[in-house]
Order: C-alpha cells, then sequence, then structure tokens
C-alpha cells in the first residue's frame, strides 16, 4: 500500500534547516523509528519544496493507520516527537483541528494510460 501526504511548513528559513536537521540519518528518535517500523510502514520518505512537505509511505498490507494512530498516541515518546515538530509545521488549508499530514489523492498514474 503506497499512501502520499501532505504538509507545510512555517515560512522561516531557520525553522525549516532545523526541521529538516532533525530528519537527517541518526537524528530521529529511535523510539520513533520504531514506531514506524513496527506498525508496518516498509519505506517513508518526506520531499520538500519551500515550505511545503510530501510524504511517501510504502506499507505492508496489514498496515492500518487507525492502528498506528492509536499507538503513537500510546507512546510518550511518539507524542513528544509530534509536539516538537508541530513547532515548525503548519497545517494545510482545510485541515481539521487535529489533522497534520493530509491524504492526497492520486489524479494520475502512467500506468493506466493506454
Amino acid at each position: 500500500m503506497r499512501r502520499c501526504l501532505a504538509l507545510d511548513l512555517k515560512d522561516d528559513a531557520e525553522l525549516i534547516a532545523r526541521y529538516e536537521a532533525w530528519h537527517r540519518p541518526g537524528a530521529v528518535p529511535q523510539a520513533v523509528v520504531r514506531s514506524i517500523r513496527e506498525a508496518g510502514i516498509l519505506e517513508m520518505e518526506i520531499w520538500r519544496v519551500e515550505d511545503r512537505l510530501f510524504m511517501v509511505v510504502e506499507a505492508g498490507p496489514d498496515f492500518s493507520p487507525q492502528a498506528k494512530a492509536a499507538a503513537d498516541m500510546a507512546s510518550r515518546d511518539v507524542r513528544a516527537w509530534e509536539r516538537l515538530m508541530s513547532a515548525f509545521q503548519k497545517p494545510l488549508t482545510g485541515a481539521a483541528p487535529d489533522e497534520k499530514w493530509r491524504d492526497m489523492r492520486r489524479i494520475f498514474a502512467l500506468s493506466e494510460q493506454p
């Protein structure tokens, strides 16, 4: 399963640089990385252009976004990480009050073209 999500950063060059630094190899707390892997996520990438982030998640067949959200809420380490990241992030227009990353809808696939 592939999911693509979007989120914005606060439009501040210093904050964006700090956000990127927090995502360098080895900078993300091990408890957070472990929670991602234990949820059945096989690969996760975050791409950035200006203040827009785009996340690509490749997950196994047993992955459940709801179970991942519940596990995150139960983890003190993940909650601390999310609080820290919130200092850098801003919701997309139209996001629900508790929504950060928003699911994107695929509108084109080359494999489906004649």
